[in-house]
């Protein structure tokens, strides 16, 4: 089965243990979101995912359709089909989003062939119109000088172009208004399909009211203490951390 397998990941920063025995399995073809109050390890799961190098591993695997990418650089992980969308996403000043995604592109491409440039424009508006950006962004530097919102659609318009195998979303509803929410799920849903795994980390119902997952996991203390279907999310809307963190018999965790 093509999946993405994280075993008994552990990770720290600083000698700080973050990450404390990490099991989880996402296929192809399902929405996983991942929940949890602050300081839990959500956040640093997705950075010792993308290979973040202030995160030490220490333990564990990640097996991406049964390699094991733990090894790879960034870089490599992405090519193999691996997609990280951040909860703050990075400037790059002087380099445009249309030719940040033309090199992304290009990149995954066999050596001496080269991307059809009118496809790509192409295809670029169709998903920018998809994500009511406006065309005029295709000049503008990446994430430069953006709000909120538009660093978030900006970042699933890149997952739109790439079409990876798996997406990470580390609280893509972090800042944005209802109207700016609905767009972004927007796009991640009509991506969803047999092709795509996805990992929606969140803290609240709010998101998971568009973007529907079939797994939700609940991560305290650096590890997945609860997993159930879309109505643990809103147990743990009803009732808040604090239940469960009791019930586990567990500290509460302070920020991360």
């Amino acid at each position: 089965m093509s999946s993405i397998e994280i075993r008994n990941l552990q990770a720290n920063i600083e000698g700080r243990e973050i990450l404390k025995g990490v099991d989880l399995v996402i296929p192809r073809g399902e929405v996983h979101a991942l929940m949890g109050p602050n300081g839990s390890g959500k956040s640093t799961l997705s950075k010792v995912l993308a290979g973040h190098p202030d995160y030490e591993v220490t333990g564990g695997e990640v097996l991406l359709d049964g390699e094991n990418i733990l090894a790879l650089e960034p870089d490599e992980r992405a090519r193999k089909g691996l997609f990280m969308a951040f909860q703050y996403p990075s400037e790059i000043p002087g380099v445009t989003i249309a030719n940040f995604i033309r090199a992304a592109l290009q990149a995954r491409l066999p050596e001496g062939e080269e991307l059809d440039a009118v496809e790509f424009y192409q295809r670029l508006y169709w998903r920018m119109d998809e994500l009511e950006m406006d065309r005029a962004f295709t000049s503008r530097a990446v994430n430069d000088g953006f709000s909120g919102g538009e660093k978030k659609r900006n970042e699933i318009l890149q997952m739109a172009m790439l079409s990876p195998a798996y997406a990470v979303l580390d609280e893509t509803d972090s800042g944005l208004d209802i109207d700016a929410l609905r767009i972004v799920a927007d796009g991640v849903n009509r991506l969803r399909g047999p092709r795509l795994g996805a990992l929606v980390i969140t803290h609240y119902q709010r998101l998971l009211n568009y973007i529907v997952p079939e797994h939700v996991h609940v991560m305290v203390s650096g590890k997945i203490v609860r997993s159930g279907g879309k109505e643990l999310a809103l147990e743990l809307e009803a009732k808040g951390y604090d239940w469960l963190i009791k019930e586990a018999g567990l500290p509460a965790d302070g920020e991360v």
